[in-house]
């Protein structure tokens, strides 16, 4: 298994788990590698060591070596602040994980919405004013109009460009 570090155009660094490096240039020229943050599927390789996905092999190795604590022992102070930190290792990866998951969720609200475009702050008062149907839209507006809604009790949120689908707001 080879992992790579792999980064989008807009600067998105993650890795990517392949069975060879031809498995990768067959992804990658097939556009079937995409970035977890963005989905852009412009895809740069990026200088790395070598690393082999060892993990459950190195793990059942240390198991075997160590010698096991009788059950219901405490744990030392020191012993557990080493645990904390092992645990706390992890948390660059949760961060991005979390972001990712995040970008997915919003991804998929913003693509069932309605594209209204340019006429996203009158049909935002029109639906708050009962003068149209209920429903999720998206579109753009000025910072001045996002306000003016927000005065008037109209719930607005501004969203990254990296939710937006691909296709045009206009």
């Amino acid at each position: 298994m080879k992992v790579l570090d792999l980064q989008c155009p807009h600067g998105h660094r993650f890795e990517g788990w392949f069975a060879s490096a031809d498995d990768f240039e067959s992804q990658l020229s097939r556009q079937l590698i995409a970035c977890p943050i963005c989905a852009a599927t412009e895809v740069s390789r990026m200088p790395s060591a070598p690393r082999l996905n060892l993990s459950g092999a190195t793990r059942a190795r240390q198991d075997s070596e160590q010698p096991r604590e009788p059950q219901g022992m405490a744990q030392s102070s020191q012993d557990a602040g080493a645990d904390r930190a092992d645990a706390n290792a992890g948390a660059p990866e949760r961060a991005r994980e979390f972001e990712a998951m995040a970008l997915r969720m919003l991804r998929e609200v913003v693509g069932k919405a309605e594209n209204v475009g340019d006429r996203f702050a009158e049909e935002a008062r029109r639906m708050h004013y009962n003068e149209a149907p209920a429903r999720s839209i998206r579109g753009v507006t000025t910072p001045e109009d996002a306000r003016a809604l927000v005065e008037e009790g109209i719930e607005v949120m501004p969203l990254p460009s990296v939710c937006v689908p691909k296709e045009s707001l206009q």
